[in-house]
């Protein structure tokens, strides 16, 4: 009885091995993995520098570096992850004076899904994607910090693997807008 188990656990276990084996091979001749390099302007109001930014009379966009990595599991949910290497010090004009504050890097992840697809032709398509991310970001005085972020994106696909995007996101927990755009490839 205890050979039959043995041999029973065995024969379930390969098949299960031969099974993963057989939906990965899949998942790399559908291409569900994307990855680019992009830039991101972000327009920061944070709420602990509320008394210095009330008067502020512009704040001038932080531009960062966008790493951006998307697995497609599905045709419609995605699970982005991104970081952001901001490549400049905050700035604001006070009063007619420039001013630097430390920009902080920041990463996360989330879901988001296809909302539409429109197909140019047949090597072209169009397509729009929108969720809800998390951001850790880490402060001027390295503490770290938790953002929710409603993000969406234009991206068109061309040929088998070159990707283009155009997108905004918003920040609820430091109160940022977001433009972000970049180019990439999927596999």
């Amino acid at each position: 009885m205890k050979k039959k188990n043995i041999l029973l656990g065995l024969f379930v276990f390969f098949s299960q091995v031969s099974y993963s084996q057989k939906i990965l091979d899949s998942l790399l001749k559908n291409k569900h993995f994307e990855v680019s390099f992009g830039q991101s302007l972000l327009f920061i109001s944070n709420t602990t520098q509320a008394n210095f930014l009330s008067s502020t009379d512009i704040v001038v966009p932080t531009s960062a570096i966008l790493l951006f990595a998307e697995f497609r599991p599905e045709k419609i949910a995605r699970i982005p992850v991104y970081i952001n290497f901001p490549t400049e010090s905050k700035q604001y004009l006070v009063n007619g004076v420039l001013v630097n504050k430390k920009a902080s890097p920041s990463f996360g992840s989330g879901v988001v899904f296809r909302l539409f697809k429109i197909k140019i032709d047949d090597l072209s398509k169009i397509e729009f994607e929108t969720g809800p991310l998390v951001s850790v970001i880490y402060d001027t005085k390295n503490h770290v910090r938790f953002a929710p972020i409603v993000a969406g994106r234009f991206k068109i696909s061309r040929g088998e693997n070159f990707v283009m995007y155009l997108g905004a996101s918003y920040s609820f927990g430091i109160n940022a807008l977001g433009i972000l755009y970049g180019t990439g490839t999927t596999f």
